[in-house]
């Protein structure tokens, strides 16, 4: 049986979390998108903690800067700082276009920074394509495709 993708998308903006849903569903029935909405439950989230004690390891974590109690950067420095956690793949999504943030975010370990594009068929695409490169979808379907089938983190 075919494993359910599992996306986590940390965002404190509710219409970036709706259009990045929507068009990761978009790509696909079977994908799985949970999100929370500061750094601080990214975190509980990611070490299955209090509410989210039974939560799903994710594929990919998408993830913004700005964030309300912990920032996307102190997020990213924890992840990477735990060995439990280290090897999940982060795409930094953010609308930040700050050289000082892309360069600061590779050097903590993002494994992609994407600036959120203002256009509305361009945010979209580029959901899907992140989606579709971590198997939520096929609008990259000519391409390689991320394969963790034997992730052994979480």
């Amino acid at each position: 049986m075919k494993q359910v993708p599992e996306i986590l998308l940390v965002d404190d903006n509710a219409a970036d979390v709706y259009l990045a849903s929507e068009a990761l569903r978009m790509n696909s029935e079977a994908c799985h998108i949970a999100n929370v909405g500061d750094g601080e439950e990214a975190l509980a989230y990611l070490r299955h903690e209090g509410r989210y004690a039974g939560s799903v390891c994710p594929n990919v974590v998408i993830l913004d800067l700005r964030l309300p109690k912990k920032s996307g950067e102190a997020v990213l420095a924890e992840l990477r700082s735990d060995p439990n956690l280290r090897k999940i793949p982060v795409v930094i999504f953010s609308t930040s276009r700050l050289n000082r943030d892309i360069v600061r975010s590779y050097e903590l370990g993002a494994n992609c920074y994407l600036s959120k594009p203002v256009n509305l068929s361009e945010f979209v695409s580029t959901v899907q394509l992140i989606g579709s490169f971590f198997g939520c979808g096929d609008a990259g379907a000519k391409g390689e495709k991320w394969n963790d089938q034997n992730r052994t983190y979480c």
